[in-house]
């Protein structure tokens, strides 16, 4: 049996990223835009654009994917823990599907999406330090 190597695991997880991406993104289009706010909404963009910037990296075996990869991966990871999964203390920074109102159109798919989006984000935070601790162990 052939023991993957971190960079494809990285490829792998970044692939699964790119799906926990769409599914989140899908679940707010069907809630529509107006269910969040303007601030939420912009840096919902922001992390996605550097999310796929990421992925480009990962793919076209850039030497900073792997970093660009932890660093997308935590910093998404709590930026979606803080807007969705605690209560609404954030302000305009919340989109907390706990004890969410109805118009917010929270599902059980809006927390799949949700969940599916920070798992997926640590585990390519993950595969980029295995690569990075993979390459400072050739090094040694």
């Amino acid at each position: 049996m052939t023991e993957t190597s971190p960079e494809q695991t990285l490829r792998v997880t970044a692939a699964v990223f790119t799906v926990a991406l769409l599914v989140h993104g899908a679940d707010h289009m069907r809630r529509g835009m107006d269910a969040t706010s303007a601030l939420v909404n912009t840096l919902g963009t922001l992390q996605l654009l550097f999310a796929l910037f990421t992925v480009l990296l990962v793919f076209r075996g850039h030497r900073e994917g792997a970093r660009a990869a932890v660093f997308i991966g935590f910093a998404s990871a709590a930026g979606f823990t803080i807007v969705h999964l605690l209560p609404d203390w954030f302000g305009p920074l919340s989109d907390s599907f706990i004890n969410a109102s109805p118009s917010a159109g929270v599902t059980g798919f809006s927390w799949f999406a949700a969940l599916f989006e920070i798992t997926a984000d640590i585990a390519i935070a993950i595969a980029g330090l295995r690569v990075l601790r993979s390459r400072q162990m050739s090094v040694a």
